[in-house]
């Protein structure tokens, strides 16, 4: 399975996790963020950069998850109705941290909130698996002016 990260040039060239927090990860936790296509990638790019760094100096990581490696899904956490929202951050971080701490997979799959029903995939660089999972092509990206 092909799944995309859109990252700005520097950040291109290699599987890396900065260790942010984010929606799905505590601060110090190390996790790489992908989604199921170019699209989704954009659209979680463009709610989290607010305007900001919508230039040409990104690309498009094609990062290769072989058949062979276990995904996990969260529906396996059966997610509270409302943990979408902004004040259930830290219980969206709990299920992530969880993940990583527990090693059971090298890929969680998570719902996105900006697209319902399509999902971004979750990759913990310290799996084992997870030098099973490579790189496999950057495409230049360049975001759309009006938006």
């Amino acid at each position: 399975m092909i799944v995309y990260r859109i990252t700005t040039d520097q950040w291109s060239k290699s599987l890396t996790a900065s260790g942010y927090a984010a929606r799905w990860s505590a601060k110090g936790y190390f996790v790489i963020y992908t989604a199921e296509s170019r699209s989704l990638a954009w659209l979680e790019n463009l709610v989290h950069r607010s305007g900001e760094g919508n230039n040409n100096l990104y690309k498009v990581m094609l990062i290769d998850i072989p058949d062979t490696i276990p995904i996990e899904n969260t529906d396996a956490f059966c997610l509270k109705k409302d943990w979408h929202t902004t004040d259930n951050y830290g219980y969206c971080q709990s299920i992530g941290s969880k993940w990583l701490n527990e090693l059971k997979s090298a890929v969680l799959k998570v719902p996105s909130i900006v697209i319902k029903k399509e999902h971004n995939y979750l990759i913990n660089p310290h799996h084992p698996d997870f030098k099973k999972i490579t790189l496999t092509g950057n495409e230049d990206f360049d975001f759309d002016r009006r938006f």
